[in-house]
């Protein structure tokens, strides 16, 4: 039998949370993070778990703690690319795809022939009529820090429009698809991979040639395996990916 998952222990919680408050600009270096006390109190944890909390943030550098004051903010954490799962997440937690301080601009929106590989995972005959959007994603400081292309099956342009307009969906392209067809997407899959950046990578993310950029393809699916996205999101250089998980007995 396959092992039960855990979520992130409490602490790590605590931590995620931190770290993402500092990403979004709530905290910016010279600030006092919550003391333990009142990590305690607001998150129903002992003080022990908050003062291990600060802990792991000061480990990674980007907190100190000072005598008689408490745990302050001295860098901002390394620029980060947000997966499919970190997007995810964030839809199903705040009904936003996009965490504090992103944004994004939609470069296009059209119906296009399905290349080979999208249309593999479609399930689609290659060539055939599909939806594609493409985007690029800032972070707080206005700087490219992704160029995304996510396609979606041809028949869905009627019953979910908005996919074919140049405009932001709030809640995510997905969540939109959900909304429009009855579909619920209840599982996603992100694979990692590095090539040198094309000319358009260039253009779109400002990257001097050559360079090397990494590519996430993530692909999410309803209850019956029915593939409701499929995006593929290029970053360059600067922006780490960051994962925390639960590896306890």
């Amino acid at each position: 039998m396959p092992p039960v998952e855990r979520p992130l222990p409490p602490y790590m919680q605590v931590v995620v949370a931190l770290r993402s408050a500092i990403e979004s600009g709530r905290y910016q270096p010279g600030d006092l993070l919550p003391s333990d006390r009142e990590i305690a109190a607001e998150w129903g944890v002992s003080r022990a778990t908050a003062q291990k909390s600060l802990a792991a943030l000061r480990s990674e550098g980007i907190a100190e703690a000072q005598v008689g004051v408490g745990t302050r903010v001295v860098a901002l954490p390394t620029p980060r690319h947000a997966s499919g799962q970190d997007h995810a997440v964030s839809v199903r937690r705040s009904g936003r795809i996009y965490r504090q301080g992103e944004y994004a601009r939609i470069v296009s929106a059209e119906i296009a022939p399905a290349p080979a590989d999208v249309a593999e995972v479609l399930g689609i005959e290659e060539g055939t009529d599909a939806i594609k959007r493409v985007r690029v994603t800032y972070g707080p400081d206005d700087i490219p820090g992704s160029a995304s292309t996510s396609w979606f099956r041809g028949e869905w342009a009627e019953q979910a429009p908005q996919l074919l307009v140049t405009e932001r969906i709030v809640q995510g392209t997905w969540a939109y698809i959900e909304e429009q067809t009855g579909l619920s997407v209840a599982a996603g899959q992100d694979r990692i991979s590095v090539r040198l950046a094309t000319e358009e990578d260039s253009e779109l993310l400002g990257l001097t040639l050559p360079a090397a950029v990494k590519v996430s393809r993530t692909i999410l699916r309803d209850v019956d395996s029915t593939v409701v996205e499929y995006g593929v999101s290029v970053s360059g250089a600067g922006r780490e990916s960051v994962y925390d998980y639960d590896v306890s007995a």
